[in-house]
């Protein structure tokens, strides 16, 4: 009877994951049929490279070089805000917050994960557009709140997994408090903090509705912080609702590229967790 339902429950195991993997690959298929045609009509070249984003204007132009640089210079500025915080934030949780306090402040940092986004957009309008403007700034800062949970929440998973004899040895070895967290545990537990790191640039460069609301949607290269941009994810929302023929089809194309961009992203973080693990 064990042996039974230990057959049952491996083949409902298999199903689930087969399920996963079907998933993964009918949404990458749909991409392809739908975008590679897409890029091959417009020309490689001129899709990627290409300065003007006019789908309307005769000849229509389908670059997106301003939204591929849009979303990397946010998603950099986000990580540059982010991570440090979120790393140090981290810190502070595990090795030094005290036990009442982390009670509260614990549930703080996970209420930030729930926010929808739209309420952070909301935010960054009310409180940081008068400030810095709808610009590249102004979405990096927003970005960079909005990763934290993710950050902090994985990071400081990773330095409690860290054995206790790591930090101890140091101590006994006379080295002080603070010098053993940095110089011991925070480089005992990177491939965690590597991997808050890449889900934190995830959720940056896919973020959608926060950024539509404070980049100021401008489809042309960021010359400053100041300047509006729009990002790729940005792009695909914004005229998805009435693009038709070849202007959806270069929308989706959009979204080729941005899931290579994921993808190198995750085959870059597999890299460097391999490296760190010799």
């Amino acid at each position: 009877m064990n042996k039974a339902k230990e057959k049952i429950m491996s083949i409902v195991f298999l199903i689930a994951a087969l399920t996963s993997i079907f998933a993964v690959a009918l949404i990458c298929l749909f991409l392809i049929v739908n975008g590679i045609p897409a890029m091959a009509k417009i020309g490689l070249f001129d899709f990627l490279l290409g300065k003007e984003w006019a789908p309307s204007d005769v000849p229509a132009e389908y670059g997106i070089l301003p939204m591929i640089l849009g979303s990397l210079y946010v998603t950099a500025g986000a990580v540059l805000i982010g991570v440090p915080i979120g790393i140090l934030s981290a810190v502070f949780l595990a090795f030094v917050c005290p036990k009442k306090l982390y009670k509260k402040v614990k549930p703080a940092v996970d209420l930030l994960a729930g926010v929808p986004s739209v309420v952070y957009g909301f935010f960054g309008m009310a409180v940081l557009v008068p400030i810095t403007g709808y610009s590249m700034l102004t979405a990096s800062l927003l970005l960079g709140i909005m990763i934290l949970p993710t950050v902090i929440g994985l990071a400081e998973s990773a330095l409690r997994a860290v054995p206790t004899q790591y930090y101890e040895g140091s101590l006994a070895l006379g080295a002080g408090h603070y010098k053993s967290v940095f110089s011991v545990v925070l480089p005992a537990a990177k491939s965690g903090l590597l991997a808050a790191v890449v889900l934190g640039i995830g959720r940056a460069i896919g973020e959608t509705m926060a950024v539509i609301m404070v980049a100021g949607n401008q489809a042309r290269i960021p010359h400053s912080l100041f300047k509006g941009v729009r990002t790729l994810t940005a792009n695909i929302v914004i005229e998805m609702g009435y693009a038709s023929e070849l202007h959806r089809d270069a929308l989706i194309a959009t979204g080729v590229v941005l899931f290579v961009f994921i993808l190198i992203i995750n085959l870059s973080f597999s890299a460097l967790k391999r490296r760190s693990d010799k």
